[in-house]
């Protein structure tokens, strides 16, 4: 029986705050390659790098029952190269995404691998623009956004994997939209790059307050808010709020590194959306997952057309994984995490 090494992140401690790679461990074991009826093993090229994980390692009730088990595998998205197939539509070298998670190797069934088409995009987009954050985007703007032609849109992270996209998916649907990101850099990329009408560092504004009032100032009210950090951000966006607007809630990252076990208190401002009579709405990605080829029939041959801007922060080395992790609530990246075996 032949065997190869396989390396495997571990999740072996809870994070009661910041996520750090004490929180892992690097194991190596041999993995058979010795293939069952309809099984293919995988080699890991790309591994996705996603806020969600953090939220998966909270104690308290999530969107899933249970919390990420202690001592198994980190969860994930992967771009993965086929090894070797025992399974009708797959061979040697083709390209496929799974949710295989931080391991090297894999030995999976044909059915929990999906297809990429490599003369789309570069591969690593299907963890991107093609991937959950595209399909996050489209969906949680155009279904429970709602944007039209006029409306002003606010996104926060607006230069993040998700958060980038709906900046381009609304100005594609006539909107006025306004970025906000941390630092300047970011905010003449969302501008010069993205189109955006109006960028707003929010590390210049000492309080909501402060935010609420350029926000205010620059788009004399806002239609549809598209969340992807909670906190200060949303506190100065909610009183700004227009009739009948639509709040989204994709996120709140300014609440995972700590706020998740003993989170700050709340509901704040919900008063105007009782004033306003607006709605807010989460979305998650897997509630569109069965929806996927419809998003990659429209944003796909724009991506292909080269009119979509995608960035990706692609680290070098499968040892980066949890590195990479700690380093996406810094805020220092723009675009999609990713590390690249």
């Amino acid at each position: 029986m032949t065997t190869i090494t396989q390396q495997q992140w571990i999740y072996r401690r809870q994070p009661l705050g910041q996520i750090s790679a004490d929180h892992y461990e690097l194991v190596e074991q041999a993995l058979s390659t010795t293939l069952g009826t309809d099984e293919v093993l995988i080699a890991g090229r790309y591994f996705s790098v996603d806020p969600y994980m953090r939220i998966g390692q909270s104690s308290q009730p999530t969107y899933d029952r249970d919390a990420h088990p202690l001592d198994t595998v980190q969860q994930g998205g992967v771009v993965a190269q086929v090894l070797a197939s025992n399974a009708p539509g797959y061979r040697a070298g083709d390209w496929v995404r799974s949710y295989t998670g931080w391991q090297s190797h894999a030995r999976v069934h044909a059915s929990a691998l999906q297809a990429i088409d490599a003369t789309l995009a570069p591969v690593s987009t299907a963890l991107g623009v093609l991937g959950m954050p595209g399909r996050t985007a489209w969906f949680g703007l155009t279904e429970a956004g709602r944007p039209h032609a006029g409306d002003v849109v606010v996104v926060s992270a607006a230069a993040g994997a998700v958060g980038s996209l709906v900046v381009q998916f609304a100005k594609r649907h006539g909107a006025r939209v306004l970025g906000i990101a941390g630092g300047s850099a970011k905010c003449d990329w969302l501008r010069d790059t993205l189109g955006a009408d109006w960028a707003l560092d929010y590390r210049a504004y000492t309080d909501a307050d402060a935010l609420g009032a350029e926000i205010q100032r620059l788009t004399g009210g806002v239609d549809v808010y598209f969340d992807n950090t909670g906190g200060m951000i949303t506190d100065a966006v909610l009183p700004r709020i227009k009739r009948r607007a639509r709040i989204v809630i994709c996120g709140q990252i300014s609440q995972y590194s700590g706020g998740l076990e003993t989170p700050p208190p709340g509901p704040r401002l919900l008063h105007h959306l009782l004033y306003q009579r607006a709605t807010m709405q989460g979305v998650l990605a897997r509630d569109y997952l069965h929806r996927m080829d419809e998003m990659l029939a429209v944003v796909g041959p724009w991506v292909r057309a080269g009119e979509i801007v995608y960035e990706e922060t692609i680290l070098d080395g499968f040892a980066q994984l949890p590195a990479a992790l700690e380093g996406l609530f810094n805020g220092e990246h723009r675009g999609k995490l990713l590390v690249r075996a």
